[in-house]
Formats: C-alpha cells, sequence, structure tokens
C-alpha cells in the first residue's frame, strides 16, 4: 500500500491508523503547491489533489481521511481501532470523526486559506473555532480519550487537527485539558514514529 501525503498535513492521522493496525505501507510524498510527486502528477492518483490518498495493493484507490480510518479499522477489527459495526460507540465514533472532519477541520483549514484575509482569520478564530476548542476541552475534561479510556483512531485524527493551531498564530495553550490529551497521544509509539517520519516536531 502507499499513502500519500504532505508533512503537516492531514495525512498524519491515517499513517497513525496504519501503524496502530501493524500495516506495511510506503509513505509518498505530495508537493502542496505542485501537486508532484516522485512518481509524478499526483492527479494521476487522485483527481481531487488533496492528500491523503491510500493506494491499495490492487491500484484502487480511497480518498477522505475519515473513510480512510474507517476502512483500515474494518480490515482488521481485531485490533478494535474502532468500535464494533452496528454498535451504539460505533456511532459515537463516527460522530466524533464527522465533528473532526467538518467542524475543527474545514474550520481549521479557513485558517490556512489564502483566500482569507488576515483581519476576517482574526474574527473567524474568535467567533467559531474558539467555541469547538471549548466543547473539545470539556469533553476532553472527562475523557482520556474522545470515547473514554481506550483509544480509537478518531483520536488519531483530532491530535493532528489540534497539532495546527500554533502554526497560524492561535493560542490554544489556556485548553488544558486539550493539551493533556495532545501530550497523552505524543506518548504512543505510533504517532512517535508518524512524526519521525513526516520529518516534524510534536506541537
Amino acid at each position: 500500500m502507499k499513502l500519500y501525503f504532505s508533512p503537516g498535513s492531514c495525512g498524519l492521522s491515517p499513517q497513525i491508523a496504519l501503524r496502530e493496525a501493524g500495516l506495511d505501507f510506503e509513505l509518498v510524498k505530495v508537493d502542496f503547491g505542485t501537486k508532484q510527486t516522485q512518481e509524478g502528477d499526483y492527479h494521476a492518483v487522485t483527481s481531487k489533489g488533496f492528500v491523503p490518498a491510500l493506494q491499495l495493493d490492487n491500484g484502487d484507490v480511497i480518498t477522505e481521511g475519515a473513510v480512510i480510518l474507517q476502512w483500515i479499522a474494518d480490515q482488521h477489527p481485531e485490533r478494535q481501532l474502532l468500535p464494533a459495526l452496528g454498535t451504539r460507540q460505533r456511532y459515537k465514533a463516527m460522530e466524533w470523526l464527522n465533528y473532526i472532519a467538518t467542524d475543527l477541520h474545514k474550520g481549521m483549514a479557513v485558517m490556512f486559506s489564502p483566500f482569507v484575509d488576515a483581519e476576517s482569520k482574526t474574527r473567524f478564530a474568535d467567533g467559531n473555532l474558539g467555541k469547538v476548542f471549548a466543547y473539545i476541552n470539556e469533553h476532553l475534561s472527562t475523557h482520556d480519550y474522545v470515547l473514554g479510556e481506550q483509544f480509537c483512531l478518531a483520536d488519531g485524527y483530532l491530535y493532528n487537527v489540534l497539532s495546527w493551531p500554533s502554526r497560524v498564530n492561535i493560542d490554544i495553550t489556556g485548553y488544558t485539558h486539550i493539551q493533556t490529551f495532545l501530550a497523552r497521544m505524543e506518548q504512543r509509539p505510533t504517532v512517535r514514529a508518524a512524526l519521525i517520519a513526516e520529518d516534524v516536531r510534536a506541537a
């Protein structure tokens, strides 16, 4: 398998997931600006041009980070990376995956956009993202991980996106439970290995 990624992007969480599942894979770096890889035009892999993308051994390509996470978990249910299909806990995990993908991830994407001016970004961070951080912080005040005491792949995604605020001058150090969660995640060997592989430092 090949995981297409860009350092520091949302390709980190599928890499964590692959490591948690104990799968062999090759990392292929994508240049954000040129959409080129060592193999050539990244659009030949996915016409969306976004990372991550997971190319299976049969050549099939799966896109959208939250979907890649679900695929990895479902291929290896014995690893318990997501709760079993059909259970209430599974739907709680899906709620979190969707919340992270929409409210948090897409919200943070605004802060990286070249089409939004600095003043608008500041207002958006204060008026929108602040509420999201507060909700997550409150949840983590009573949960070690998003579902409770046990890690699941939604935690890798949450860690991935919560590592971005400092890159766009958003200070989340006051959210103490988020900080505890980030530190806890960085103790996982899979997270540390993924950060090293991407040559990025922990937040």
